[in-house]
Order: structure tokens, then C-alpha cells, then sequence
């Protein structure tokens, strides 16, 4: 067998992968992340990929115990596909691929953006297989895509994902920079008579109950700013409140919505369960916070804004509110509890 033949028996070779370490990646060893990267490929390729200098970290060679910081530029190197097939994940769903498609609500050379649906992850982990990225990359393989932020699994609308490195690296810089305007639609418990508040909270984000991660407001935390405006109150059940991010923390305005005493409706980790229950009798099968709007210039100048409109089921729930029968409802519920 030939030099070529063999090389086309042990397979083809992924794509070369440019990727921006995240900010809920800071701090993980080099090589601990490469095996998120690079799902399925032994510790002991992983590692000769280093030691090679296949993998770089800002252009220049890295030890395997490299702590990452933010912004950190990646290169992954192309990777057999044989190498990956004993341990892979299961196949990709056809219809999660479709549905991920359809969800494209902008594409151009740079970027996508998608209206992402409620109960969908941005990416597999933690005992899911998939998310969005994935799906995308199966449905699109010969593109190098990556996700630019993320989104709550059970928060719906606008995400973004880079077509380009040097796209991902422009967008992590701008939001570093508070330069990407992000804008929420959220449903708070009670009847907000806060008026415009901007709530300026430390979250401290690497504590953990029953073992899964949580965030608080903590003197000790990072500094986390959202700013809200009442749209419109619903007797003192409920109030449809816009959130502007002005930091991109986990869970940010969920905590800061609870820590102002009116939690988001939906919310099993932060809420008020017993409103979550009352709202669900109501029709509300999901958390109420929604990425509705996102807007950000290019560095040439070039104004990008891109809108999901409020998912069905929500609206519903807000037509149903406002009709004398649902408010008569939200007050009964409001009361008995």
C-alpha cells in the first residue's frame, strides 16, 4: 500500500479550528480544555499534539498546564476522524440539525445569528450529547464555526456564531469592551415599582448547590451591572421588564432580578417556586427570559442590529394576562399565596 493509500485508509482529517477561550473557560489547564475541544481523542494524543506544537496558544507553544485566560486564541489542528470514531458521541440527530437551520435568522460572511429555542443548549455537556454548535458544525462540516457568547439552555433568542476567527476574536474583544448591546425581555414576579434601575451587584460564580453551579451577589464577586426598565405591569402579579446587559455574567440577570425581589417567573434555580407553580396553571411551561435584541458596530464602522421577536408561547401568556379573565386569574393566584 502506498504513502497516499494508507493515509486515505486511516481516514480524513477534521478541519483546522481557531477558538477564543470563554470566559467560563478561564482558568482551565490547557490540556483539560483540549479534551472538551476535542471530544473522544485520547489523553495521549492530546498531549503529543502539545509537545509537537501542534496546538497554539497566541501563536507560540504551550505546556500542557497552561492556565487560560480570556481571550486566549487557540489553534486545534486537524484530527483524524478514526482517531475519534471508538469514542464518539451518537449521530446527530437529522431533525435537531433542521431545527437549528431553521432557527438562522441573519447569515453572512462573517457570522450567524440564530433565534435560539428555549430548552436547547448552546453546546453538549453535562450529560447532554449535543447543542447548538454541534448541530450546526454536522450540518455545515466544511465551515469552522464557534460560538461567540451563550445563552441560558432555558433563555430563547438572539446568539451569534463566528464563521471566522478573526470575526471571534473582533466580537470578544467588543464585548470585553461593553460594545454589544444586548437587551432581554423578561416576566418578574410581583409588580416592579422600582422604575428605572440600574443594579450595579458583584456575582461570585463558582459555588455550587447539590452539585450543580450557582451564582450569588457577593462582596467577593466580579462585577456585574444590569440595567431595567419597566414595559408594563399586570396588576401586582407579574411585570414585563426589559434587562440591558452591561456585563455578560452567568446567570446575570436572574440573579440580579431575584436579588431585587422580583425573581423571574420560570426560574427553577432562582425563583419563587410557589409563583413558578401558580404562573404554570397560567400557561407558562418555561422560564420568561428571552434575548430579544443585539446590536454592535464592526471596526470599520459597519452597524449591525439583528431582533428575535417574543416566542408564541410567551406572547400567549401576555395575551392571556391582559384579557380581564387572565387578570382576574394572575390576582387570585397573587393572593392565595
Amino acid at each position: 500500500m502506498s504513502e497516499a493509500e494508507g493515509e486515505q485508509a486511516r481516514g480524513p482529517r477534521s478541519a483546522v479550528r481557531h477558538v477564543v477561550v470563554a470566559a467560563d473557560q478561564v482558568g482551565q489547564r490547557l490540556d483539560k480544555l483540549l479534551g472538551q475541544l476535542l471530544p473522544g481523542v485520547p489523553r495521549s494524543r492530546i498531549f503529543r499534539l502539545i509537545r509537537r506544537g501542534e496546538v497554539r496558544v497566541n501563536g507560540r507553544r504551550a505546556g500542557p498546564e497552561l492556565r487560560l485566560a480570556a481571550g486566549d486564541a487557540l489553534r486545534l489542528p486537524p484530527v483524524r476522524d478514526s482517531l475519534i470514531a471508538a469514542d464518539a458521541p451518537p449521530r446527530m440527530p437529522k431533525a435537531l440539525m433542521e431545527a437549528v437551520e431553521r432557527a438562522i435568522i441573519h447569515e453572512d460572511a462573517r457570522l450567524l445569528v440564530l433565534d435560539k429555542p428555549a430548552g436547547l443548549a448552546v453546546h453538549g455537556g453535562s450529560g447532554l450529547s449535543f447543542g447548538v454548535i454541534e448541530a450546526l458544525r454536522a450540518s455545515r462540516p466544511s465551515e469552522t464555526l464557534e460560538l461567540a457568547h451563550r445563552l441560558d439552555r432555558d433563555t430563547s433568542g438572539c446568539l451569534i456564531v463566528a464563521r471566522r476567527g478573526s470575526a471571534l476574536r473582533v466580537l470578544h474583544a467588543l464585548m470585553r469592551d461593553g460594545a454589544v448591546q444586548k437587551s432581554y425581555l423578561t416576566l418578574l414576579a410581583g409588580r416592579w415599582n422600582l422604575g428605572h434601575k440600574r443594579v450595579d451587584a458583584p456575582l461570585r460564580t463558582d459555588l455550587r448547590v447539590g452539585g450543580e453551579r450557582t451564582v450569588k451577589v457577593d462582596a467577593r464577586g466580579k462585577e456585574a451591572r444590569t440595567e431595567f426598565k419597566l414595559i408594563e405591569h399586570f396588576g401586582s402579579a407579574a411585570s414585563l421588564v426589559e434587562a440591558l446587559l452591561h456585563t455578560g455574567r452567568t446567570h446575570q440577570i436572574r440573579v440580579h432580578a431575584a436579588h431585587c425581589g422580583h425573581p423571574v417567573l420560570g426560574d427553577t434555580k432562582y425563583g419563587d417556586p410557589a409563583r413558578n407553580e401558580e404562573f404554570a396553571a397560567l400557561g407558562l411551561k418555561r422560564m420568561f427570559l428571552h434575548a430579544h435584541t443585539l446590536g454592535f458596530a464592526w471596526p470599520d464602522g459597519s452597524e449591525q442590529s439583528f431582533s428575535a421577536p417574543l416566542p408564541a408561547e410567551l406572547r400567549a401568556l401576555l395575551d392571556r394576562l391582559g384579557t380581564p379573565r387572565g387578570a382576574r386569574r394572575a390576582r387570585a393566584a397573587q393572593g392565595s399565596s
